[in-house]
């Protein structure tokens, strides 16, 4: 399938090389949208691996929706104690409003648990206004899922480092 490339958010950061060999990553990942989803986490193992992340030292978890990733990924990173976690959703425009609520709750719930925690959390949750715009980000030409795991290993570096 060809997928159009859209015009915003696609200047992703550049990032230092980092090996994944010393961490333990959790990922939790929502099973709705999971053709999308399941996109994104594949995107995501496969940047972690490639980087060193031992198999053994990833572990993911899933959820319903979008909405329940906040509770899952503090449970993970309180009892787990991973070096990071990566959450995994995608939320599409509907009809009302209600894709913005839960995106906007999620984003700020996933950053107090990120302080809460002590842990970094990366808010790898697409929004997108329509199911070309999610399926670009997840499973086409923008992989969010790489960045997502690059993003992932630079703020287990840098949490690592913090701590010494």
């Amino acid at each position: 399938m060809d997928y159009p490339v859209p015009t915003m958010s696609t200047a992703a950061p550049s990032l230092a090389p980092v090996s994944g060999a010393p961490f333990r990553v959790a990922v939790v990942a929502a099973s709705y949208n999971e053709r999308l989803v399941e996109g994104l986490l594949a995107r995501v193992r496969e940047g972690l691996l490639a980087a060193g992340v031992k198999a053994t030292n990833l572990s993911v978890v899933r959820v319903p929706g979008s909405n329940e990733i906040p509770f899952a990924v503090q449970q993970v990173a309180r009892r787990r104690k991973p070096d990071v976690v990566v959450a995994l959703g995608v939320i599409v425009r509907g009809d009302t409003r209600h894709y913005e609520l839960i995106a906007e709750a999620v984003a700020h719930a996933l950053q107090e648990v990120a302080l809460a925690t002590e842990r970094p959390v990366i808010n790898g949750v697409v929004v997108a206004e329509n199911e070309a715009q999610a399926a670009a980000r997840c499973i086409g030409p923008l992989n969010r899922g790489a960045e997502f795991a690059r993003a992932a290993l630079a703020m287990a570096a840098l949490r690592r480092h913090l701590l010494k």
